[in-house]
C-alpha cells in the first residue's frame, strides 16, 4: 500500500525530532550519568534528579529488560532479615517509596499480600527476627503450627513448627515498577539512551563515556549500576568480586476454581528449605523458586530455558509443600540471575581507582525490594550528604563466595 503524503511528512518530522534530540544528548554535559536502568540505577537517577541534578540514564536494552536482574514479573518485599537490621531498615524505608510510586502512576505496583516466614522449632532466628521487627515498629505476628494450619491450610506443615507473618509486606510487580519509574522521569525531562556503553579505560578521573553508537556523553560523575554485567565492565576490579549465578523460576497453573493460592488467601512465603514463593498474581501462575545459588551465568550468551531435571525436582518439592498443587501444569518459567557479592552485602561505593565513578551492585538475590533506599543512599554518598556504610564498601568485598545475608 502506497504511503500518503501526510504519512510521509509525519514520518520525516518524527525522524527529524529524534535526530535533533540525539544530537542534543550527544553534545550535552550532565551532572551525573547513570549506566544501567535496573532497579538500583533507576532509583539512583530518581533521587539525584530530586536533588536538582541533571541526569542521563543509559542502558543497553532499556529499563528492566528480560536479561536484567530487575526484569521479572514479581519480587517479595519483606522486612524480616534476622539480625541484619540494616536491611530491615532499608526495606522499611523502601516500602513507603514503592507505595508512593504506585500512587503517582496510578498502578497497583505493590500487592499487600503479606509475607510468611517458616521456621523449625530449633531455629533461634525467629527470636532475633522478632526482636528487630519489634524494635523498628514493623507489624508482625508470631504463629504456632496450630495457628498456621488454621489460617493457611494450603501448606503442608509437617516440618514447620512456627512462623513469623508480616501482614503489611507483600509483592512488587517488578518489571512494571521499574519501567513506570523511568517513564515518569522521562515525562519530567530525563534523557534516556538505549545503547551499550563502551567499556571505560579511565584512571584517576573520567570525563565521558562512549556508546556503541558513537555518542560521547560527558558528565561530572558516573554511576555504574550494571548488575550482572559489572564484572565485564570492570573485569580487574569486579571480575573476582561479583558472581552472577543462574536462577530458575517456575509458575505453575492453579487448579480451576481453587482460590487458596491467590490473593487474599495466599501470602508470599519464605521457607527454611531455601524455597520461596509468590501467590498467583494477575492469573500468571503460582510462583515458586529455589533461593540457593545456581551455577555461573553469562547474561549476554545464556539461553533462558529451564532444564528438565530442575523442573522434575521442583514438581516434587511443590507437591510436598502444597499437596493441592500436585500435578499442576507449568504455565511459565524464567531463567534470570543473582548478581552476588562475596557474602550478600551490597556494593555501593566509589570506584577504587576512578574518583568520580561509583559502583552500584551486589544485589545478591535480595536487592530488588531495597531499590528506593539504595538510590537514596547512593545519591547521598555522591552529593556528600550520606555517611558511608562499611558493609557496602568495595574494601569489604571478598573474592570467595561465603553467603551470610539471606
Amino acid at each position: 500500500m502506497k504511503p500518503t503524503r501526510r504519512t510521509v511528512i509525519k514520518s520525516l518530522l518524527a525522524a527529524s525530532t529524534e535526530a535533533t534530540r540525539a544530537t542534543a544528548q550527544a553534545a550535552a554535559t550532565y551532572d551525573i550519568a547513570v549506566i544501567g536502568a535496573g532497579v538500583f540505577g533507576s532509583w539512583t537517577a530518581y533521587h539525584l534528579r530530586r536533588a536538582g541534578k541533571r541526569v542521563i540514564l543509559i542502558d543497553s536494552f532499556g529499563a528492566a529488560s528480560s536479561r536484567a536482574s530487575s526484569g521479572g514479573e514479581s519480587r517479595v518485599i519483606r522486612c524480616a532479615y534476622g539480625g541484619d537490621e540494616i536491611y530491615s531498615r532499608f526495606a522499611q524505608k523502601a516500602l513507603g517509596q514503592w507505595k508512593d510510586l504506585g500512587h503517582r502512576v496510578h498502578s497497583a505496583l505493590f500487592q499487600p499480600v503479606g509475607v510468611l516466614h517458616l521456621y523449625r522449632k530449633t531455629d533461634t532466628q525467629i527470636t532475633v527476627t522478632a526482636d528487630v521487627l519489634g524494635r523498628l515498629g514493623v507489624a508482625y505476628e508470631k504463629l504456632s503450627q496450630a495457628e498456621l494450619m488454621k489460617r493457611f491450610p494450603q501448606f503442608f506443615l509437617g516440618d514447620v513448627d512456627q512462623a513469623i507473618y508480616e501482614p503489611e509486606s507483600g509483592a512488587l510487580m517488578a518489571r512494571r515498577s521499574v519501567q513506570m519509574l523511568v517513564q515518569e522521569m522521562e515525562k519530567s525531562g530525563l534523557d534516556l539512551v538505549v545503547e551499550p556503553v563502551v567499556r571505560p579505560s579511565a584512571r584517576g578521573r573520567m570525563d565521558s563515556v562512549k556508546t556503541a553508537g558513537g555518542r560521547t556523553i560527558s558528565a561530572g560523575a558516573f554511576v555504574f549500576a550494571c548488575g550482572p554485567w559489572l564484572p565485564k565492565v570492570f573485569p580487574a576490579e569486579l571480575g573476582p568480586r561479583i558472581f552472577p549465578t543462574r536462577q530458575e523460576v517456575f509458575f505453575f497453573g492453579v487448579p480451576a476454581g481453587e482460590r487458596r493460592f491467590t490473593i487474599p488467601a495466599m501470602p508470599c512465603w519464605i521457607g527454611f528449605d531455601s524455597l520461596y514463593g509468590i501467590p498467583d498474581l494477575e492469573n500468571r501462575g503460582f510462583k515458586i523458586a529455589n533461593d540457593d545459588h545456581g551455577p555461573p551465568i553469562d547474561p549476554d550468551s545464556a539461553d533462558r530455558l529451564i532444564s528438565k531435571e530442575s523442573l522434575a525436582t521442583m514438581r516434587i518439592r511443590l507437591a510436598a509443600r502444597f499437596p493441592a498443587m500436585k500435578g499442576a501444569p507449568l504455565v511459565e518459567s524464567r531463567v534470570c540471575q543473582y548478581e552476588n557479592s562475596s557474602n550478600g552485602d551490597f556494593l555501593l561505593d566509589r570506584h577504587p581507582s576512578i574518583d568520580n565513578a561509583w559502583l552500584a551492585g551486589g544485589g545478591s538475590g535480595h536487592g530488588f525490594k531495597h531499590g528506593p533506599a539504595v538510590g537514596e543512599y547512593l545519591a547521598g554518598r555522591i552529593l556528600g550528604t550520606q555517611s558511608p556504610e562499611p558493609r557496602f564498601s568495595f574494601a569489604s568485598k571478598g573474592t570467595v563466595q561465603k553467603r551470610t545475608v539471606y
